[in-house]
């Protein structure tokens, strides 16, 4: 093959004019492109297109170090050089089955103009759906051990695009999303607006937080976000409204350093996490895309067989609305043998595979606002809660314990303590563990989105690996496609969560379920504790004015729309057992699939998607809607041809309304066909859910 021939077939090209270069590659299809352009002055900018619009415009790259000191934002582009992937790979448990992996790769070496001899590599992988590119720092004289003062990637955008965003805060994500203007973005009035956090540290008035949401006034979609976040930290962005242009703003430790870097790393280059452009013209196409997962590395596990996902109920919920307390002083503590057992009894009874019991241990009395290291060992059970004798009847019952490790910020603390705790949980024949970091990171005084808590998470998948166990992570950094790698890190919550219902203020607006596919579940499944039956949370306190803004339909749709392997059935026994036609969906629903199919999706708006069961004929679909009613066409051409199918449908009630009537829904069987089309009426603030059993 000619030299001409293989650039062809590589689908780039490498050009100069004047003192200016400019290498070019095109996605598999040829729908995206990515030029790299060397200045007059050596700066060295990127810039993506997508069906010949502008996704991306001239943006630059580089770094300042703090050591050794030096800006790296001129450059000579000394090597070119290109290749080609198109592979499947099998996930342990996930959305699919198996995913394609189909990209074309640019890697560009530069060197530092100023004459230090530094050099690196920028590397672009071009899908047909969007880019990734990182830096990578290979073995060299003139750089080993190194710190980042700050990363200068920018995206530069074509005009003043529609957004969906939060506020920019390094030790929390559990905002509301705000849909503005790029333009009108005031991450400060946006925050002060949220009165159910603590605010911690928000970072100016125009710093906003990944995964970011774009729409342009042509149509497109564009997700702004990164993947594979290892050994670096949490990439938020800083707009320059007059530029319209965002640049990375990476989280800083406790001294006011990035990242701390050294080459060879892991007998490699160090490098940064994969920053990432996904595009379409198409919102459905958007929350199909694999680019993030894709651009993981495969599981480190070789034998992952005893990872399951899991269907779980809870001792949880009782201390959010009132019943019951973490803590045992008070005389309400939740956690206790008998209280815990009538848990146990609901799980068998329903086919759930585990119970999560949260206020189990010592120290909660001297956690909260209080912030000092020596809080919990994660090993005493407080004297009301009998371990031994749950865990024996638990398995007796067929149902697992979930372990609950509160770290309350002290994360030294916890890493002494993980080979005592796993060790423990494994010995109580516990194999799921929830961790939790609320408050500050002490005694580093570190950030939750910082390296190294970064670092931290890893850890914590790795330990827990070794000892078989599953691990679901709250008030953690945003996920970002790490399951594949560490496929028994299961789930993550980093974001705003079911248990924000009972909050005093704002709660859960009805469209911010119809916002977390686009954002926050971009990178990984989220544990968002769906499945509330009672929706005035004056249950066990009258002067609560706190309501859940959906209606039970929409709950139940939550089980498809927001995935999760680990899935949690958030509500009371006792409310469920008032509607047990309805809870029927959520013991049926699956938490593992074959297949998914995003079948309407408009951000802020409605979602709908179905998803066929892991190893069985069997198919769900979820419809939600934000605090509009709506109607939805359920087109149902992906069933198998010529096979009958019986549709359950629980559907809003006509008289269903998230604030006047929730509870208001109707169950209805009919056969269907792949050449049925169903209208699905949809209240404010609702939903439904569909069961498709072949016949």
């Amino acid at each position: 093959m000619t030299a001409r021939l293989l650039i062809a077939w590589l689908g780039f090209s490498w050009s100069s004019v004047c003192a200016q270069q400019i290498v070019t590659i095109h996605s598999p299809n040829g729908a995206v492109a990515v030029s790299v352009r060397q200045g007059d002055a050596g700066a060295v900018s990127y810039q993506i297109q997508y069906r010949n619009k502008p996704v991306i415009t001239p943006s630059g790259l580089g770094f300042v170090l703090n050591k050794p000191k030096l800006t790296l934002n001129r450059f000579d582009i000394v090597s070119v050089d290109s290749s080609r992937t198109d592979e499947t790979w099998k996930p342990v448990w996930g959305e699919v089955s198996q995913i394609r992996n189909h990209y074309r790769e640019l890697l560009v070496g530069l060197q530092d103009k100023s004459g230090s001899g530094v050099g690196l590599r920028v590397r672009f992988r071009v899908f047909d759906d969007g880019v990734g590119f990182r830096y990578e720092f290979a073995p060299q004289k003139a750089l080993t051990h190194f710190i980042v003062a700050d990363e200068l990637t920018q995206f530069t955008l074509s005009a003043d695009h529609q957004m969906f965003w939060m506020p920019g805060d390094y030790d929390s994500n559990e905002y509301h999303y705000n849909k503005t203007r790029l333009s009108e973005v005031d991450a400060l009035a946006a925050a002060s607006r949220e009165k159910d956090i603590a605010l911690k540290s928000v970072i100016g008035p125009n710093a906003v937080q990944t995964p970011l949401l774009l729409k342009t006034a042509d149509g497109l979609y564009i997700s702004l976000y990164e993947a594979a976040l290892l050994n670096y930290p949490v990439m938020h962005l800083q707009l320059d409204k007059q530029a319209l242009r965002l640049t990375a703003q990476l989280v800083p430790d406790a001294v006011g350093n990035k990242a701390y870097l050294q080459t060879p790393h892991n007998g490699g280059p160090a490098q940064t996490p994969w920053r990432t452009v996904i595009v379409s013209d198409k919102a459905t196409d958007l929350l199909a895309s694999k680019l993030i997962l894709n651009l993981n590395e495969p599981s480190t596990i070789a034998d992952p067989s005893w990872i399951r996902p899991q269907k779980f109920v809870g001792m949880w919920w009782e201390m959010h609305i009132g019943k019951a307390t973490w803590e045992k002083a008070g005389g309400k503590h939740g956690a206790n043998t008998r209280n815990v057992k009538k848990y146990i009894d609901f799980a068998a009874r329903h086919g759930f595979d585990g119970v999560l019991v949260e206020g189990w241990n010592e120290g909660w009395e001297d956690w909260f606002g209080n912030w000092k290291e020596e809080v919990f060992d994660f090993v005493t059970p407080y004297p009301d809660y009998n371990l031994d004798s749950l865990t024996a009847y638990a398995q007796q019952k067929g149902v697992r314990l979930i372990m609950h490790h509160e770290t309350s910020g002290s994360v030294t603390n916890y890493e002494r303590r993980m080979d005592a705790a796993f060790a423990f949980m494994v010995k109580q024949g516990i194999n799921t563990v929830k961790t939790g970091y609320v408050g500050p990171i002490i005694p580093r005084g570190e950030h939750h989105d910082g390296q190294w808590m970064v670092n931290h998470y890893q850890r914590v998948a790795q330990k827990a690996a070794q000892y078989k166990l599953m691990v679901d992570s709250h008030e953690s950094a945003h996920p970002t496609g790490l399951h594949r790698t560490y496929p028994n890190w299961m789930a993550s919550e980093a974001a705003r969560g079911s248990e924000f219902n009972n909050a005093p203020t704002l709660g859960i607006a009805p469209e911010h379920t119809t916002i977390l596919p686009f954002t926050r579940l971009m990178g990984g499944p989220m544990d968002f504790t769906p499945g509330l039956f009672r929706f005035k949370l004056n249950q066990f306190d009258s002067t609560r004015t706190q309501a859940v803004r959906t209606t039970l339909a929409k709950q139940l749709a939550l089980y498809v729309t927001l995935y999760s392997p680990l899935q949690m059935a958030a509500d009371l026994p006792e409310n469920y057992e008032k509607h047990l036609d309805a809870f029927q969906f959520i013991r049926d629903v699956p938490v593992d699939w074959d297949d998914t199919r995003i079948l309407a999706a408009e951000p802020g708006d409605y979602v709908m998607i179905a998803r066929k069961e892991k190893g069985a004929a069997n198919w769900y679909v979820g419809a939600i809607t934000d605090e509009n009613s709506r109607d939805l066409l359920l087109d149902l051409s992906f069933l198998e041809s010529g096979q009958t199918y019986e549709a359950v449908l629980y559907r809003d009630a006509p008289t269903a309304d998230w604030k006047t009537n929730p509870e208001a829904y109707i169950i209805e069987k009919k056969a269907v066909t792949a050449k049925t089309k169903l209208m699905l009426h949809l209240a404010k603030g609702g939903g439904c859910a569909v069961q498709l059993v072949r016949k």
